[in-house]
């Protein structure tokens, strides 16, 4: 490899993703895009959400003032946690045009100005919260679209579970064929899924104008102060409402805010409310319709086309949690929260697209689990919210940071307006709280695991950092030394990839060792994660020659991009660099880890990060290099 070129200058502030510009004959086709596969979650809740809320009334009178009572609270909760806080707040902090729970971590430390550790704890627990309920969705989803044959015929009932488990098992085993080519079917479903919620919702409204009530927050907050105990555990059902928030900025990054602003705005938040609206009238009307009111909206004729149609719509969403899994998972590798794990690109023109085997695995295991223990939408309702609002809550605190520093607002104002929101969340997961022994567990038992998996790989990685730099011999001394011991030189050339380019790789030490030779040419080659979501081609790589024969290159990707070392080198080569990939060695060094008593983390840390280590992906595989250019070389190493 050749060093005709020179080191080319990065500042950091270039690292940035390329800026998504929707031109406006591509923007309807986004918002249909975004109706499709972001507003899954959300849209399904009125299958579930009020029925819930009002079946906490149990042996209570269940007036029209609590109906209307209940109905102004998730009206509202929409118009403020998902309109004001997610679609016109929080969406604005994207980063790079990407958004989610790490990416505002990774917003939150770069307005600070370092990895900080509150940032860092707040970005990993929102995230383990919401891999928690990350399960719960597609079970409940499901489930309580299937429990509307029970109105179609009782006898229908023993065959919900079976039917659902089949479901499942059939979603979750085509993800390895990619989302591409059902996309498409997404966002035509979803819209008309939504206009017949809407229609529905406003042909029982016209029978009972009293509803209309609701509109207010009046009859929300005398409904909390007239019940007192069982007002916060109604809430704590009321928050189901809202629980598909996250996704409105998870999902940013695939359609852009724009169009899916005034998707919510235009069409999914009125259809919502109509809906809501309608299942009150009808409750008003003929109380004993709250065992099961969204499908009691339809008339006789048309509930089994509804019961279709929620099917699928509940299909839809359980694939957007899914596919969101897979996209935190993914960026948790790349942020060092994670190993390596395989990920598989299911689509040759959207990066987005990928499919990651042993996390499908362990969502199916784990949603029918789920199935199986809670058996009922209305027992999953009992453990869904509890981690969501967790996250919310995690989402609002870091959005302080990057309101405080990043838009430098004054402190009063980016406390007052973050501390609005904050009481809200904040009251919600407080109302979730008595879910815990009734099923509640299960998410933060989930979440908590995954906060383990992730604190204890970062705590690992850093302590096995700073030990092999400890004991690593510098680049600069190297070099000198090699100047004078003249090893055999070979030709071709060798790479040699590294986590810390000034110190000489283990796997070019052991190289020396046992092999006794050196390549012509020697690169030493450092991948870099950046916490930007992508990093343009013209700034992919950097070049810096250390001698005459050892070359220093660096490749830059963000958090959002699948590493792949092949396709940077090409680009290297027509930027004038002369060598080819089918005659170069690849050289990596494989450690076999073993636990120490001294090592900083406790000895069942120290066993779990261990553990974690052989389930990542081999780095040849992961960095999608040609298996017969690699040479491994293993070592011994302590924790």
């Amino acid at each position: 490899m050749s060093q005709d070129v020179s080191k080319e200058a990065i500042p950091p502030s270039t690292f940035d993703g390329e800026t998504r510009s929707h031109s406006s004959d591509r923007f309807w086709i986004l918002a249909l895009g975004s109706i499709g596969v972001v507003f899954g979650d959300i849209g399904t809740s009125p299958l579930y959400a009020l029925q819930t809320a009002l079946g906490q009334f149990k042996g209570s009178a269940l007036g029209a003032a609590e109906v209307i009572g209940v109905v102004s609270l998730i009206v509202w909760a929409l118009l403020i946690v998902v309109t004001g806080k997610y679609v016109l707040f929080l969406m604005q902090a994207d980063n790079k045009g990407e958004g989610g729970i790490l990416s505002l971590m990774a917003l939150a430390q770069r307005a600070l100005g370092q990895r900080t550790t509150l940032a860092f704890l707040l970005g990993v627990a929102g995230a383990s919260l919401f891999s928690g309920d990350a399960m719960i969705t597609p079970a409940i989803s499901v489930l309580s679209a299937l429990e509307g044959l029970k109105q179609v015929n009782p006898e229908l009932a023993p065959f919900v579970l079976p039917a659902t488990i089949v479901i499942l098992v059939l979603l979750f085993t085509a993800q390895s064929r990619g989302t591409a080519g059902v996309a498409a079917f997404f966002g035509p479903i979803m819209l008309v899924f939504f206009v017949v919620n809407a229609a529905l919702g406003l042909f029982h409204i016209s029978n009972q104008w009293s509803i209309l009530q609701a509109l207010s927050p009046i009859p929300g907050l005398a409904f909390i102060h007239a019940h007192g105990a069982l007002g916060v555990i109604v809430l704590g059902s009321v928050f189901l409402a809202v629980t598909g928030a996250e996704a409105l900025y998870a999902d940013m990054g695939h359609f852009g805010r724009k169009p899916i602003q005034a998707a919510w705005l235009f069409l999914v938040l009125p259809a919502l409310i109509c809906n809501y609206l309608g299942q009150g009238a009808l409750i008003i009307n003929d109380p004993k319709t709250v065992a099961n009111p969204y499908y009691l909206l339809a008339p006789s004729w048309g509930l089994v086309p509804l019961i279709l149609l929620s099917t699928m719509a509940t299909v839809i969403a359980s694939q957007a949690v899914i596919t969101g899994a897979f996209s935190l998972a993914s960026q948790a590798i790349q942020l060092g929260l994670l190993p390596r794990l395989e990920i598989v690109h299911t689509s040759d023109t959207q990066e987005g697209q990928i499919f990651i085997p042993r996390v499908n695995r362990i969502l199916l295991f784990g949603v029918l689990a789920l199935v199986l223990l809670f058996r009922s939408s209305d027992n999953l309702a009992n453990a869904y919210g509890i981690a969501v609002s967790g996250t919310m809550v995690t989402t609002t605190a870091l959005a302080f940071f990057v309101v405080w520093k990043l838009w430098r607002w004054p402190l009063w104002a980016a406390l007052a307006l973050v501390c609005g929101f904050l009481s809200i969340d904040v009251g919600f997961f407080i109302a979730n709280l008595y879910k815990v022994l009734d099923g509640g567990w299960v998410p933060l038992m989930l979440g908590g695991a995954m906060f383990i998996l992730m604190w204890t790989w970062s705590r690992g990685s850093a302590i096995l950092h700073i030990k092999t730099h400890r004991d690593s011999i510098p680049m600069p001394d190297l070099i000198k030394m090699l100047e004078k011991s003249k090893p055999v030189r070979v030709r071709g050339t060798a790479v040699f990839l590294t986590n810390d380019p000034s110190s000489a790789p283990s796997s070019l030490m052991h190289n020396l060792k046992h092999n006794k030779v050196l390549h012509e040419k020697v690169v030493l080659l450092n991948v870099r994660a950046e916490t930007t979501p992508r990093v343009t081609s013209s700034h992919r790589f950097e070049i810096e020659a250390l001698s005459p024969d050892f070359t220093l290159v660096t490749l830059h990707f963000g958090y959002m991009e699948q590493p792949h070392i092949p396709r940077a080198l090409a680009a290297m080569r027509k930027a004038g660099l002369k060598f080819d990939i089918m005659t170069t060695s690849f050289f990596f060094g494989r450690r076999t880890l073993k636990a120490s008593p001294n090592s900083g983390m406790p000895l069942w840390q120290d066993k779990l990060f261990i553990a974690m280590t052989k389930q990542a992906a081999s780095a040849p595989d992961f960095f999608n290099l040609p298996s017969d250019r690699v040479v491994e070389l293993g070592a011994q190493m302590k924790v």
